[in-house]
């Protein structure tokens, strides 16, 4: 799954391992995402994306998965 998680996190000026912290997980997990290793939980999601002050849609693009 594509993110913005990358753009928008440097856009912030946060490292992998402060936006870690802020949402409670690892920057290993968070560099998982990124690279679309890992798709993230809905829980997860979502404090992602109140970090940015978006919505999962505006963070996270779901047009690859099948319905």
């Amino acid at each position: 799954m594509k993110t913005r998680i990358r753009e928008l996190r440097k856009a912030r000026k946060l490292s992998q391992e402060e936006l870690a912290d802020l949402v409670g997980t690892t920057r290993q997990t968070i560099t998982s995402i990124e690279v679309g290793k890992y798709t993230a939980s809905l829980p997860l999601a979502y404090k992602i994306a109140r970090v940015f002050g978006l919505t999962i849609e505006e963070v996270f693009d779901f047009s690859d998965l099948e319905e």
